[in-house]
C-alpha cells in the first residue's frame, strides 16, 4: 500500500493552492482529483460566467493571472489559468482519483479510491471545495412538479432549454430561476433576453455596485481590510450574498426582465400559485440555490456534524488531528472560498499542520 507525506483530496483552486503552500514546507503532497482536469467546478459552471474579481485580485500564490489587469476573466479563461498552475506546481497531481472514503488504522489516515486502490497519509487535506454538490431546497410543492427542474449546476446557456416549453417566443417557455444570489440573477437575466422569466427569491435581492467611487469593489475590500477580516468562526450562518452589479442586472430587474417576486407558495403539476393568489402555468424551474461542501467521504471517520458539515476550527479539524480543511465557504473570512483568497488561507492551514505533523 502507499504511503504519502500529505494527501490533498480535491484539485481545483483550493487543492492547488494547498500543494503550493504544502511544497513551500519542504513536504510532497499528492493531489486526489476526482474530474479528468486539475480545475475543480469551474469547467462546469455556465457559458457566460465570469469571475466577479478583476485580473490583479483573483490570482493563486506565484503566478499572476496575466492580460489586462482590470478585466474580469470568463470561465475559460479561469480554467486555463488553474491548469497552467497545475502545469508549473512542482506537486504529484493526479486526475481521475475519487476519494471514496478515509478511515484511521494504526495512527494514520487510510484512503479508499472509488477504483477500489488504497493509500495512507500522515495528514489530510480536504480541498474538494464549497461547490461540489448542488444544493437543492425544499420547496412547497416542487416534488409534484411535471416540467422541467434543474440546478444552476446543469444549466449551460440558454439553448438547450429551448423547446422545452410551447412559447411562441422561441420555444423556450415560461420560466422562473429560484435564488436571489450573483447565478440566480445572471441566469434570469441571460434567460429573460429570450422568453418571459420570474426571478423568484426567498429572501430580498441585495446589489452592490461592481465599482464604487470609480474602483472595483474588492479593491475597497482590500483596501479596508475587509475581504481578509477573520469572523468566520463568528458565523452559524453564512451573511445573505450581495449580488455584484456591473450596472445590468438590478436594470434588469427593475425593467420586470426578470420580474422579482417572493417563491411561489404551491405547484401542482405544473401550475404555479404566487404569494399574492395569482396561477400560472411554469415550464422550467431551474434552482439557482448554491451548492454544500461534498465531503462525505470523511462520514467514516466521525468528521461531520449531523447535517454533512465539518467539524473544524478556521481549518483544522477538532475531531481527528492531521485532518485540515481549505476552500470552505467563510473559513476564516470573506475570501476564503475564492481565487483571491484561498492562497492565503491554505499558507495559514498548511503551517498548521505542519507543525502538528513535526510534533509527532
Amino acid at each position: 500500500m502507499e504511503h504519502v507525506d500529505v494527501a490533498v483530496i480535491g484539485g481545483g483552486q483550493s487543492g492547488l493552492a494547498t500543494a503550493h503552500a504544502l511544497r513551500k514546507q519542504g513536504l510532497a503532497p499528492v493531489i486526489l482529483e476526482a474530474s479528468g482536469q486539475p480545475a475543480g467546478s469551474w469547467p462546469r459552471y455556465y457559458d457566460s460566467l465570469a469571475l466577479f474579481s478583476p485580473a490583479a485580485r483573483s490570482s493563486l500564490p506565484g503566478l499572476p493571472f496575466g492580460g489586462d489587469p482590470d478585466r474580469y476573466p470568463h470561465r475559460d479563461e479561469v480554467v486555463s489559468y488553474l491548469l497552467r498552475y497545475a502545469e508549473r506546481l512542482d506537486a504529484d497531481v493526479r486526475t481521475g482519483m475519487r476519494v471514496q472514503e478515509v478511515r484511521m488504522s494504526d495512527g494514520a489516515f487510510v484512503l479508499t479510491l472509488e477504483t477500489g486502490e488504497r493509500m495512507t497519509a500522515r495528514g489530510i487535506v480536504a480541498a474538494s471545495g464549497t461547490f461540489g454538490r448542488p444544493h437543492r431546497p425544499a420547496l412547497p410543492g416542487l416534488d409534484d412538479f411535471t416540467g422541467t427542474v434543474l440546478h444552476a449546476a446543469e444549466y449551460c446557456g440558454p439553448e438547450p432549454l429551448a423547446g422545452l416549453g410551447g412559447s411562441p417566443a422561441g420555444g423556450w417557455g415560461r420560466v422562473v430561476v429560484v435564488g436571489a444570489g450573483n447565478s440566480a440573477v445572471q441566469i434570469a437575466a441571460e434567460l429573460a433576453t429570450h422568453t418571459r422569466v420570474t426571478l423568484a427569491a426567498r429572501h430580498p435581492v441585495r446589489f452592490a455596485r461592481q465599482r464604487p467611487l470609480g474602483r472595483d469593489l474588492h479593491w475597497w475590500l482590500q483596501r479596508t481590510g475587509l475581504d481578509t477580516l477573520p469572523v468566520g468562526r463568528f458565523l452559524r450562518t453564512p451573511p445573505t450574498q450581495l449580488v455584484i452589479d456591473d450596472g445590468r442586472y438590478r436594470a434588469a430587474v427593475a425593467a420586470g426582465a426578470p420580474d422579482l417576486r417572493p417563491v411561489f407558495s404551491a405547484i401542482d403539476g405544473t401550475k404555479a400559485t404566487w404569494t399574492d393568489g395569482a396561477i400560472e402555468e411554469i415550464d422550467t424551474i431551474v434552482l439557482a440555490t448554491g451548492y454544500r461542501p461534498d465531503l462525505g467521504y470523511l462520514r467514516p471517520l466521525g468528521a461531520l456534524d449531523c447535517d454533512g458539515q465539518p467539524r473544524h476550527r478556521e481549518g483544522l479539524s477538532t475531531t481527528h488531528p492531521g485532518l485540515a480543511y481549505v476552500g470552505l465557504e467563510w473559513q476564516r473570512s470573506l475570501s476564503s472560498n475564492s481565487l483571491r483568497g484561498v492562497g492565503r488561507d491554505a499558507a495559514r492551514v498548511v503551517r498548521r499542520l505542519v507543525a502538528h505533523l513535526d510534533a509527532r
